[in-house]
């Protein structure tokens, strides 16, 4: 509406921008994901493709705790600094419900962080882009609103595991 339409309608002209809704994040766990050394499947010239399999660990939140099942792995594919994850495994909660995870995402990072990392220095979940947008599934009634939500994660690489701070975007 423009400025002579609003005034003679009589109507104030509203921001549809002043109605939209920020989006904000709640967090309702941390996977600590135990994983076996990578296996490389091949490389083309500009990439590599691997799977890392994925061992054990544990679901501990305010929102889920339980543990992850050992068997599911990560699908990845490396060009240059940026690696494209594809992640599938199973959770088992403190009740018993298996929860399938469909965990996509990316890890970005340069030389010099990963000859870091290597060395075993700590490197900050600001220094290293490792994200993630986990997707779950159950028929579970108590567990229900995991498959019903949106969900990012924020990774981190310690020893001989990914630890992931999932979030539900709110």
């Amino acid at each position: 509406m423009n400025d002579h339409a609003e005034r003679t309608s009589g109507h104030p002209r509203s921001d549809p921008m002043s109605t939209l809704l920020e989006p904000s994040l709640e967090f309702v766990f941390e996977l600590r994901v135990e994983v076996d050394l990578e296996r490389r499947i091949g490389h083309g010239t500009s990439e590599a493709l691997g799977f890392t399999p994925i061992t054990g660990g544990t679901v501990v939140g305010p929102r889920l705790n339980g543990r992850v099942l050992p068997g599911g792995g990560d699908w990845w594919i490396a060009r240059g600094d940026v690696t494209q994850l594809d992640a599938r495994y199973l959770l088992e909660a403190d009740d018993g419900t298996v929860i399938d995870v469909v965990n996509r995402g990316y890890y970005v990072a340069s030389d010099d962080l990963e000859q870091r990392l290597a060395a075993g220095e700590p490197v900050t979940e600001q220094e290293l882009y490792y994200r993630t947008a986990p997707v779950f599934q159950t028929d579970a009634a108590a567990h229900r609103w995991l498959a019903e939500r949106q969900f990012i994660g924020m990774a981190r690489p310690e020893p001989g595991m990914v630890c992931i701070r999932v979030f539900e975007l709110r």
